[in-house]
């Protein structure tokens, strides 16, 4: 195994420090006699420890050495890769050293292990290459990952030479991406100043737009705008904005879900990570997807100037913004940065000119193309809201009356008028009733 690995080119990195290469090392010492049959099994085994971890945090099952292969793959952020994320396989000599490292690959993807747990009196390698996983929730495991190394996977298991692994995976690239950004949907920033890596979110919230009940114009604005960005057309930022509990943040987590077959990434990023925002763009403009950076409850204090760092990455600054790359955010606030009365004031103390104060304030928020208002809903709309979110549970039919009566009270409460609170209702009157 060891020398296989060796031999590798374009993908020589594929091992790193990582379970193939240290599984190979370990085998290595024992052949030459550099480590005993305890030394040896031991090291295997704290690999097969590594590698059920791996497996549960993705949701691996069946052939796991065959799985963490096909992972190996595809998280691969080779040069060969990241091109043919962009425009597929394409004719050159790399591909010549590609398919010789897809050779050997192919052969560590079948690496058969029974003469070696037949000298070393241990069956580890049998089990987790015929693993049956215990059933679990899926946020419990990486299920965006899961399903697509599944995918190659069970390609690589029907090549028959180098030509079909060249073929399947090629194929995945341009299909599904490479790396961290093609097999997830979500990412925030860890690290600070420009060394900083896109950290994963694994488990977004499962959640589509027809799950937000009303507001159906927001909806379509916020869904057109999409659209037309993930389809290569002009599109804006966007900016939503209003009373607590209306489904702000999550129409946006729906947009993911809506588009994210479609290319589109989302990373969230937070008011003390803006000076990171210019490093940000350019680390992800050049990859094959449609990127939103996602500004959660966005609002400024006066004393608060990470603003001027939005301000210049959105527009102003020299460098343009690339055309994969668009930012949405929600706040409480119109004009995200909190303005007095003192601002309007002929006779501030602080300001010779007041429209200057007023226009630097209203500047941020100016440079969103798009501003969808979330209202609070009144009395009827609640009720067709709390309406709409216990249809949802069949325990809950007939009950009608009984319910809006009770969710009049919740929200009279201290609840309020929301679709928030709605769902916070149902979820009391579920609870209860179990």
């Amino acid at each position: 195994m060891y020398d296989r690995i060796a031999r590798l080119i374009v993908y020589r990195d594929i091992a790193g420090a990582g379970i193939l290469n240290d599984v190979a090392a370990c085998i290595r010492a024992y052949q030459q006699n550099e480590a005993d049959k305890a030394e040896t099994v031991s090291g295997l085994y704290v690999q097969i420890h590594k590698l059920l971890d791996l497996a549960t945090a993705y949701g691996f099952d069946e052939n796991l050495w065959q799985a963490y292969i096909a992972y190996l793959l595809a998280m691969a952020e080779t040069p060969f890769s990241l091109l043919c994320e962009k425009r597929g396989a394409s004719d050159g000599s790399i591909n010549v050293l590609v398919k010789k490292d897809f050779a050997i690959i192919r052969e560590l993807f079948f690496y058969d292990f029974s003469e070696l747990e037949k000298e070393l009196s241990i069956d580890c390698f049998s089990v987790v290459t015929e693993y049956h996983s215990i059933p679990k929730g899926e946020h419990y495991y990486n299920r965006s990952v899961a399903e697509k190394v599944k995918e190659l996977q069970q390609a690589l298991k029907l090549s028959q030479n180098e030509e079909d692994v060249f073929e399947a995976v090629t194929g995945f690239y341009k299909r599904r991406g490479v790396g961290q950004i093609g097999l997830n949907k979500a990412f925030r920033l860890a690290g600070e100043g420009e060394d900083f890596s896109l950290q994963p979110i694994t488990n977004t919230e499962i959640v589509r737009l027809d799950d937000i009940i009303g507001y159906e114009a927001q909806k379509k604005m916020l869904v057109d705008n999409t659209k037309a960005f993930v389809e290569g057309r002009k599109a804006n930022n966007v900016l939503l904005y209003g009373d607590n509990g209306t489904g702000k943040s999550t129409s946006i987590k729906a947009i993911l879900n809506e588009f994210f077959d479609d290319g589109l990434r989302m990373i969230e990023i937070y008011k003390h990570q803006f000076h990171q925002l210019s490093a940000l763009i350019s680390k992800v403009k050049n990859r094959n997807y449609r990127f939103i950076i996602y500004m959660d409850d966005l609002s400024f204090e006066e004393f608060e100037i990470e603003y001027k760092y939005l301000k210049a990455v959105i527009e102003g600054g020299l460098e343009i913004r690339p055309e994969n790359i668009l930012i949405y955010a929600t706040s409480n606030r119109r004009h995200l940065i909190r303005e007095t009365w003192s601002d309007r004031s002929d006779m501030s103390q602080d300001e010779l000119h007041r429209s200057d104060t007023i226009q630097e304030k209203l500047s941020l928020v100016a440079r969103f193309g798009i501003s969808i208002h979330y209202a609070a809903p009144d009395k009827r709309e609640f009720e067709t809201i709390v309406r709409g979110i216990a249809a949802r549970y069949p325990e809950l039919a007939g009950r009608e009356e009984e319910l809006l009566a009770q969710a009049n009270i919740w929200e009279l409460r201290g609840g309020g008028l929301s679709g928030r609170s709605a769902q916070q209702f149902i979820r009391y009157i579920l609870g209860k009733k179990e």
